[in-house]
C-alpha cells in the first residue's frame, strides 16, 4: 500500500496559475511561491471586502481517537467531490504545525488520494506564515522586557505581565522558565514561559481580522500585563502593533494551492482547538465565499471543541451563516469509544459499534443546537464489516440524519459523491437557521457554563474565587461582551481524556483564565490542558530524514 507522501509525490499538479486562472483570479492578484502555491493579493484581485456569495459547509467530527476519524482527508474528499458532480467549490482550511508534525499526529494535509499538495512544503515551512507570527509575537515580548529595562514608564507589574513567548516546536522544557538572569544588563529576572505557536494571541488575531487594518488594530488591544494598580497595559501602549502589523503584512495574504485532483484550497492560519479556536482564517473563508459556489471548511477536532469555536467566535464575529455541518465518524473510532482497545479494531463488534454510538449521537444533537442541518460522513476502512457500517446507518438515521459511506481515500473524490449531493441538496435547501449558542450581554462565567452544561452536559463548573474575581475585573474593564474560548482535552466531552463515550454529570474544572483581548475572547483553561505540548517518547522526528537522492522520508 502506497504512503501519503507517495500518493503525493506520483501526483501531477498542475501551475498555481492555472488554478488561479480557474477561480477567476487575475495574474496581479497572484504572488507564487515556486511553481505549486502562492500569495493571494486580495485588493488586487477585487476581493478585499468582498461580500460572501456561496455556500458555507463545516466538516467536523466526534472526539478523536488513536484510530483516526480522518477529517481533513473528508474535508478534501468533499471539495473534490463536489466539484466533480459540477458544483465551483473552493476549499478553505488551516495551516499544519510543525509541533505535531514532528510529534505524533504528523502532517495536515489529508491522506491517501484526498490530500492537498504540495504536502511536503505545506507540512514544513510553507510560505513562511507560521514564521511570521512566531516574530511578531516575541518581537512584542522583547519590546515588553526592552520598556521594563529602560525605566519601566508605563509602571508595568513585572509580577503580572502575562505575554509569554512562543514556539512552533513541541518543547516541554519551556513550558516554564525564569528568564533574564545574568546580571543588571540583561533585564530583571522573572518567572515566564513558551508557548506554542499556534496558540499564539496573534495566530488568533490574523485569523479573525477581516484586513491589515482590523489586525493593526486588533494587535494593539492585546493586553501584555497590568500596571502596579492593577490596570492593563496593551501593546499599543508599547507602540508596539505597527512593527508587528509590518512582520504580518505578508502573513495576512491567503495561500493558494491544490487538491491531488487539482482543485482551488486556500491553506492560511492556524489555531489549535483545544487550547485555541481552531480554525483558518476569516480573510480565506471571506475569499473563497467571493470565489466559489461552495466552500467546504473544517473545525478541529471533535465538534464540542472545534465546531463550537467555529459557531460561537468565528462565525459570530465574522457575521458567517453556514448552510451544512458534516460530521465525520469512523467504525473504528466509535468501537474505541464503545470500550474496545486500539489492537483489537480489525475483529467486527458490532455491539461495541452501537455502544459508542453515544458520542456520535450527542455530537448530532450539538450541532443542531445552533440551527445547522448535518449530515454523517462515514469514512471508511478496510476493516469496516457490513453489519457495524449499518448499525453506524441505523444509528444516524435514528437521529434523523443521512449517513454517507465514504471512500474517498481510496478513490478520491469519486468516492465521496453521494455525500456530496445530500450536502449540496441540504446546504441549498435552506433548512439552516444559524444562530450562537448564547448571548453576547451573558455575564463571562455563565457563558462558560452555558457550554460546559449544553455541549459537554457537564453538571457545572467548578472555578477558584481567584478566577471568578479575575472574570469580574474584565467585566469591569468592558471585556465582559466577549465569546469565551474553552481550552480542554479533545478526546472527551469532559476534562477528563479517558471518560469517552457521552459522559454526564461530570463537573467541569476551570483552573485559569486567559484575556485575548485583540482576538476577541476570554480563553478558558479547563483541566490539565497544555499550551505547550511535549514530544511524545518515540516522536515522528526520529524517522523524518533526507533520503540519497536528498527527498523527505518519514513525514506522514
Amino acid at each position: 500500500m502506497l504512503t501519503d507522501i507517495q500518493i503525493s509525490r506520483a501526483a501531477s499538479l498542475q501551475r498555481i496559475s492555472v488554478i488561479a486562472e480557474r477561480l477567476g483570479l487575475e495574474e496581479a492578484a497572484v504572488e507564487p511561491y515556486g511553481h505549486y502555491k502562492a500569495k493571494i493579493d486580495l485588493k488586487a484581485a477585487g476581493l478585499d471586502g468582498a461580500e460572501p456569495r456561496g455556500r458555507l459547509i463545516l466538516v467536523t467530527a466526534i472526539n478523536p481517537t488513536p484510530a483516526g476519524e480522518g477529517k481533513t482527508t473528508t474535508s478534501v474528499g468533499l471539495a473534490d467531490a463536489l466539484n466533480r458532480i459540477g458544483h465551483k467549490t473552493v476549499l478553505a482550511l488551516r495551516e499544519p504545525s510543525l509541533g505535531p508534525c514532528f510529534g505524533t499526529k504528523g502532517g495536515a494535509t489529508g491522506g491517501g488520494y484526498a490530500q492537498v499538495g504540495p504536502m511536503e512544503d505545506i507540512n514544513l515551512h510553507f510560505t513562511g506564515d507560521f514564521h511570521a507570527i512566531t516574530s511578531a509575537h516575541n518581537l512584542l515580548a522583547a519590546m515588553i522586557d526592552n520598556h521594563i529595562h529602560w525605566g519601566n514608564a508605563l509602571d508595568i507589574d513585572v509580577r503580572r505581565v502575562v505575554w509569554r513567548r512562543v514556539l512552533d516546536i513541541n518543547d516541554r522544557a519551556l513550558r516554564q522558565i525564569v528568564q533574564s538572569t545574568g546580571g543588571v544588563g540583561n533585564g530583571f529576572p522573572r518567572e515566564s514561559g513558551f508557548d506554542i505557536t499556534v496558540a499564539s494571541e496573534v495566530m488568533a488575531i490574523l485569523c479573525l481580522a477581516r484586513d491589515l487594518d482590523d489586525l493593526e488594530e486588533r494587535l494593539g488591544r492585546i493586553v501584555i500585563g497590568y500596571t502596579r494598580q492593577r490596570q492593563p497595559v496593551t501593546a499599543s501602549d508599547l507602540k508596539a502593533a505597527g512593527a508587528m502589523a509590518v512582520l504580518l503584512a505578508q502573513a495576512i495574504k491567503p495561500n493558494l494551492v491544490q487538491t491531488l485532483e487539482g482543485n482551488p484550497a486556500l491553506l492560511h492560519g492556524g489555531p489549535f482547538a483545544n487550547i485555541a479556536h481552531g480554525c483558518n482564517s476569516v480573510i480565506a473563508t471571506r475569499a473563497a465565499l467571493a470565489l466559489g459556489d461552495f466552500v467546504v471548511t473544517e473545525a478541529g477536532f471533535g465538534a464540542d471543541l472545534g465546531a463550537e469555536k467555529f459557531f460561537d467566535i468565528k462565525c459570530r464575529q465574522a457575521g458567517l451563516a453556514p448552510a451544512a455541518a458534516v460530521i465525520v465518524a469512523t467504525v473504528r473510532a466509535l468501537k474505541m469509544n464503545g470500550g474496545i482497545a486500539k489492537a483489537e479494531l480489525g475483529h467486527e463488534d458490532v455491539e461495541a459499534v452501537r455502544c459508542g454510538s453515544v458520542n456520535l449521537i450527542r455530537h448530532i444533537e450539538n450541532v443542531r443546537q445552533f440551527g445547522v442541518p448535518v449530515v454523517v460522513a462515514i469514512n471508511h476502512f478496510h476493516s469496516d464489516s457490513e453489519a457495524e457500517i449499518a448499525v453506524l446507518r441505523e444509528v444516524a438515521e435514528a437521529q434523523g440524519c443521512e449517513a454517507h459511506l465514504c471512500r474517498h481515500w481510496a478513490e478520491g473524490g469519486a468516492g465521496a459523491e453521494s455525500l456530496a449531493h445530500a450536502v449540496a441538496r441540504i446546504a441549498a435547501g435552506g433548512e439552516a437557521q444559524f444562530k450562537p449558542l448564547y448571548d453576547d450581554a451573558l455575564p463571562l462565567i455563565d457563558k462558560i457554563e452555558t457550554v460546559a452544561k449544553r455541549i459537554y452536559r457537564a453538571e457545572g463548573v467548578s472555578a477558584t474565587p481567584a478566577v471568578l474575581a479575575q472574570l469580574q475585573r474584565w467585566e469591569e474593564a468592558g471585556y465582559g461582551h466577549l465569546p469565551v474560548c474553552m481550552a480542554k482535552t479533545q478526546y472527551s466531552f469532559s476534562a477528563d481524556p479517558t471518560l469517552l463515550g457521552a459522559p454526564t454529570g461530570h463537573v467541569l474544572p476551570v483552573r485559569e483564565v486567559r484575556l485575548s483581548a485583540g482576538a476577541g475572547f476570554v480563553v478558558a483553561i479547563c483541566g490539565e490542558i497544555m499550551t505547550m505540548p511535549g514530544l511524545p517518547r518515540i516522536p515522528a522526528a526520529e524517522t523524518i530524514r533526507l533520503d540519497a537522492q536528498g527527498e523527505i522520508e518519514g513525514l506522514f
